[in-house]
């Protein structure tokens, strides 16, 4: 078994069909205790500055961990991945490109499923078998997901992080299956506690510490964590290629402003945070999100790893307080 990297969630199910592990690079290089070097060795070899920490995160985290090959999404994450992948091609890391087309073509998507399939020496038969294996994962996904909008047993916190993980499923879905399944068992004994202000979480998920922890303490809650639970593919049963053209994360804003807005009515959220990443291309998206979405919308930048500052957190504190006083 080989241990390839992805750069973003990619449909998995092939690497899984091929005898692989999937590693999240991004999940590996963020919960790493010595994350911080990791930017450090990247701007070493070159990297500037003004890169997103992430790229330069992943391209560490490639390095560190000694993957087999990376699959890297040309078309549908970050703009400069392109480059990212190029670089890893001559320092002589095997590179697997996938794109999402931009305009959802099911045909241009199935086409990209099957390359790698072929690349990967799998059929789109085996894939979509796994596809079955891993949506008995993505329901406990859902589970807890549930948990934390309609009964309030769930952090936004814990729902940040599980649903995360179903990225990789850490490249072992049936022992990740587990971790939820202990973790559902200990939530479900939890007595309700519902929060003060309901929020919602859109955008990529934060490179900051504490962040919903913070909220917590302010007596509100992340209720809806908007990629995270699009990384959980929340479409059970639908055919491979099926789920990922309604998977919302690689496409368009205005795809992604439906599914929020139909999130933020079902959730009853009251205001909603907006995670940008310093030097990324989706900052811009932040124009559209707020004037479409029709609840408070604060906007928050982050850059590199570490804890919320005391600028951040008194916006946050100042934003959870103004929906009090509006009573939405």
């Amino acid at each position: 078994m080989g241990r390839i990297g992805i750069t973003t969630t990619v449909p998995v199910e092939v690497i899984f069909a091929a005898g692989h592990e999937p590693v999240d690079l991004n999940n590996a290089f963020i919960t790493h205790p010595d994350r911080a070097r990791f930017l450090e060795e990247a701007e070493a070899a070159g990297f500037p500055t003004t890169t997103c920490s992430w790229i330069k995160g992943l391209y560490t985290a490639a390095r560190r961990l000694g993957v087999d090959a990376v699959v890297g999404v040309m078309s549908g994450d970050c703009s400069n991945t392109q480059a990212l992948v190029e670089i890893w091609q001559y320092e002589g890391v095997e590179t697997i490109p996938f794109a999402f087309p931009y305009d959802r073509d099911p045909e241009a998507l199935s086409e990209q499923i099957d390359r790698l399939c072929r690349r990967l020496g799998t059929t789109r038969e085996a894939a979509e078998a796994q596809k079955v294996r891993l949506d008995r994962v993505r329901a406990l996904a859902a589970e807890v997901d549930r948990l934390t909008w309609a009964e309030h047993r769930v952090t936004g916190g814990e729902n940040h992080l599980l649903l995360v993980g179903c990225s990789d499923f850490e490249g072992q879905p049936e022992r990740y299956a587990e971790r939820l399944e202990r973790f559902l068992a200990e939530a479900r004994g939890r007595p309700p506690s519902p929060p003060e202000v309901r929020l919602g979480y859109i955008g990529v998920p934060p490179i900051l510490d504490g962040l919903y922890e913070l909220l917590e303490s302010f007596g509100a809650r992340v209720v809806f964590n908007e990629t995270q639970r699009q990384f959980s593919l929340p479409y059970p049963g639908a055919p491979l290629a099926e789920a990922y053209l309604r998977y919302t994360y690689p496409y368009d804003v205005f795809s992604r402003l439906t599914d929020i807005r139909a999130e933020v009515e079902r959730r009853g959220i009251q205001g909603i945070i907006h995670y940008v990443q310093s030097f990324c291309f989706r900052q811009m998206e932040d124009v559209i999100l707020r004037k479409e979405l029709g609840v408070p919308v604060l906007t928050l930048e982050g850059d590199r790893p570490g804890p919320v500052d005391a600028r951040t957190r008194t916006r946050l504190e100042s934003f959870v307080e103004m929906i009090e006083g509006l009573g939405l």
